[in-house]
């Protein structure tokens, strides 16, 4: 992509999620996103072949950011342990400061469109590196194994918050237990 290609790209995912920050899931309609971003429709459709893969896309560049975040100022605890429960509670934080965006953002990863398989790759990948690079030197031979599991319980328990029937101390309370059995 060229420089203004990725502005276009950048402004719509921008737009897109200033919407599900207001109104959640169903307040992102693509015309209203091309309004936003001030591109036009065809612009928007051109990145992003739906609203799903739209809102997969600006969850996977929001875990992103967090993953340079947590790479420019890394956790300071300890243990491998309370270094994964230190980066992924933050990101929680992070998240539950935006209830409504966290939302739809994890509902469109849940979504068949099959443009959204490549987000979802991209934001376990992501989530693996945050929580390999919390865990730092000397890992356990599986740590890969150990990191995708966490990831894993912690999507799992973040689904079951955004669908309602869970609350981000319970969030965090599974967290810790898987976090306990795979890095004791």
């Amino acid at each position: 992509m060229t420089t203004s290609q990725r502005e276009r790209r950048d402004r719509v995912i921008d737009a897109a999620m200033q919407l599900a920050a207001e109104g959640g899931y169903d307040a992102v309609q693509m015309r209203d996103v091309a309004t936003k971003a001030d591109v036009a429709l065809g612009t928007v459709y051109r990145y992003f072949g739906s609203k799903d893969h739209l809102l997969a896309a600006s969850l996977a560049s929001w875990v992103e950011l967090l993953y340079i975040r947590f790479s420019e100022h890394p956790s300071s605890k300890a243990t491998a342990g309370e270094r994964v429960l230190d980066v992924l509670y933050r990101a929680q934080r992070a998240l539950g400061t935006a209830p409504v965006l966290g939302a739809a953002l994890f509902a469109s990863i849940a979504s068949p469109d099959p443009q959204v398989v490549a987000c979802q790759q991209q934001v376990i990948s992501l989530l693996d590196a945050i929580v390999l690079r919390a865990i730092g030197d000397d890992p356990p031979a599986d740590v890969g194994d150990r990191a995708r599991m966490i990831g894993h319980v912690w999507y799992s328990a973040l689904t079951g918050w955004v669908a309602g029937w869970s609350s981000l101390e319970r969030v965090a309370s599974e967290l810790a237990i898987a976090v306990g059995l795979l890095l004791p």
